[in-house]
């Protein structure tokens, strides 16, 4: 009788995406739509399990996260294949007065730079 090799449910990211959990405690500056929206630009392709593993939240939240930026058209989603491609609108305005003289793409650009 051969033994089974149980599935290793490690996250095993592509060679070109390096994730790091997260390790933040505490409050952070940025919410968990921009940290979400910061990591699909920087990878387009990463998978959403990646994505909540780097944001530190579970993979449904990032799924929420996902379609009410899907829905405010801040992002589009194009299946390829079997995998997602995420497409930031990035002439979009941010949403707050504060910030609204600003873009997406001007605010993931400027915190891609770091």
């Amino acid at each position: 009788m051969k033994k089974k090799k149980k599935a290793n449910s490690r996250i095993q990211p592509p060679v070109s995406v390096r994730v790091e959990p997260s390790k933040v405690t505490g409050w952070t500056f940025l919410t968990n739509h921009t940290h979400v929206l910061l990591c699909l630009y920087r990878n387009p392709e990463i998978t959403l399990r990646e994505v909540a593993v780097l944001v530190g939240i579970t993979e449904r939240m990032v799924q929420k996260i996902v379609a009410e930026l899907v829905d405010a058209a801040y992002m589009a989603v194009t299946k390829v294949g079997r995998r997602n491609t995420y497409q930031i609108t990035v002439d979009r305005k941010l949403r707050h007065p504060l910030e609204s003289h600003c873009s997406i793409g001007d605010m993931l650009e400027n915190l891609s730079n770091g």
